[in-house]
């Protein structure tokens, strides 16, 4: 069946808004199972557009994976497989340290399982590869006003900033996390919950200073609300001011990341839950919810509707390691390449084009965000490059092709790999190898290594190929390793 393609004099460029959000697990929206939650304006996009069940992010840790989907090639092809070095406040720095150093003593006596902290972080250059094009540039050249607004993560180095890479207004902060509200936290308007148990809660509760400040373009700025609130608001603000012209918004939220902070009316909403890190988590993501939904409502109020496309998605699988989430009935979470941690909420609504209520089950790839957009928007592809996304429009008009055959997965000693239904754990740090059968056993509980050694064979050849042919040694080393608890037993992964 062949479609209708109006000619170039009739394109209309459509405005592109990509909203990624920060660890917001498979199952914690309404319309991926959560009973407990209430999410209308996220659930929204895929009941007026297509819902995916089988998107897969290239990481399970946020920054490389964000380097994959603003880059639409694999982050290992340029060496970002691990987390770029934050910049910290000197003084918080020291007291991480007083407390990073017991975790070492604690861990002694477990096999090869001693964290380590790269001290010395002035001899690499962390961040997205200077000679790589983000989504702000490709667009940008087309004509397009071009908006980052939130968590950008790929980097604090020059060079690396929105501003440098093809957007012509950011509000942002440049690394992987900060405080939803600013010292001191009036108490009145707001609940907050410390996760002692989680490592990422000593740098979540820093003061913001360095990577952890909001700029506003190159100024640094001091944003005295309630963040996601702020994200939206200023999403709305590039709307309004480009609204007549082609534009392209990455807004980028942070929520639910830790630190837990809510504005007390929506932790008061959450009455079906009793424990309270699930409650104020529930509470974080139905504030987003509303906040993604004063952007809906923007781009209606503007009559811009029809001619907008907003691509959504998680950029890794839930944090377990917060005890909030466990991304059921997935396995994992947050720094594992087992499904929890890989497979996201992803929903592309397309006005005219993409018909309402869909559900794509075939799997798709967070690097098809950079092909699919370059699709709809005419344009072109760097030629000197090669790109391993795909424009995702063909394959939702016709259901009978795969978009992908096979999907890697590499940080560091944790490996994966999936071709067709079956897929590939390596764990070389915890000796660890499985082989699950996705299509019968999609929460990875039955190891099928032993029953097949051919299809081990077949797949590590695979990984050992994509590694030798497609990949760069990582551009830094990693800064810890992570323990992460899956289903009672620890797993490493470097962060």
């Amino acid at each position: 069946m062949s479609f209708h393609q109006p000619e170039r004099e009739a394109f209309r460029p459509p405005n592109i808004i990509l909203i990624i959000v920060d660890d917001l697990g498979y199952s914690d929206l309404a319309s991926y199972g959560n009973t407990r939650i209430h999410t209308p304006h996220m659930d929204a996009l895929g009941k007026e557009g297509v819902r995916f069940t089988h998107a897969y992010v290239t990481s399970p840790i946020c920054s490389p994976s964000r380097m994959g989907i603003m880059t639409g090639r694999y982050q290992n092809r340029f060496g970002s497989e691990y987390m770029p070095y934050d910049n910290f406040d000197p003084e918080f720095l020291k007291d991480m340290r007083s407390h990073f150093l017991p975790f070492h003593r604690k861990t002694e006596g477990m096999k090869s399982m001693k964290p380590s902290l790269t001290l010395n972080r002035k001899k690499f250059r962390s961040g997205v590869g200077e000679d790589e094009i983000t989504l702000g540039e490709v667009l940008k050249k087309n004509g397009y006003a071009t908006g980052l607004v939130g968590k950008w993560n790929l980097g604090d180095v020059p060079g690396s900033h929105p501003s440098d890479k093809g957007f012509d207004y950011s509000y942002f902060f440049s690394g992987a996390l900060t405080r939803y509200v600013v010292d001191p936290v009036d108490n009145n308007r707001y609940v907050h919950v410390r996760l002692p148990w989680s490592f990422s809660d000593l740098p979540a509760w820093a003061p913001r200073s360095g990577s952890s400040a909001i700029h506003e373009g190159k100024e640094t700025v001091i944003d005295t609300g309630y963040l996601t609130f702020s994200f939206a608001r200023k999403g709305t603000e590039f709307i309004e001011a480009n609204k007549n012209h082609p534009f392209f918004l990455t807004l980028s939220f942070n929520a639910p990341h830790d630190p837990f902070q809510v504005p007390k009316d929506y932790f008061d909403r959450i009455t079906n839950e009793q424990d309270s890190v699930k409650r104020i988590y529930f509470a974080m993501i139905e504030a987003l919810d509303d906040a993604i939904g004063t952007v809906v409502q923007k781009i209606k109020s503007a009559g811009i509707e029809e001619n907008t496309v907003i691509l959504f998605l998680s950029d890794n699988g839930g944090a377990t390691y917060t005890r909030a989430t466990d991304n059921a009935p997935l396995r994992g979470g947050k720094c594992t390449h087992f499904d929890g941690g890989l497979r996201v909420p992803f929903f592309i609504k397309y006005p005219g084009t993409v018909p309402g209520g869909q559900v794509y089950n075939h799997p798709i790839s967070s690097l098809d965000v950079f092909s699919t957009i370059a699709g709809i928007s005419r344009t072109p592809l760097p030629a000197d490059r090669p790109y391993d996304g795909v424009d995702l429009m063909p394959f939702l008009k016709d259901s009978s092709r795969v978009p992908h055959e096979i999907f890697y997965w590499r940080n560091g000693y944790s490996k994966a790999v999936r071709k067709g239904d079956w897929k590939l754990y390596i764990n070389n740090k915890n000796d660890k190898m499985f082989l699950f059968d996705m299509a019968h056993d999609e929460e990875e509980k039955h190891d099928q290594s032993v029953a097949n050694p051919g299809k081990v064979t077949e797949l590590m050849k695979e990984l050992q190929l994509w590694e030798k042919e497609k990949t760069v040694k990582p551009a830094w080393p990693s800064t810890a390793d992570v323990l992460i608890d899956v289903d009672g037993e620890i797993y490493f992964f470097p962060g």
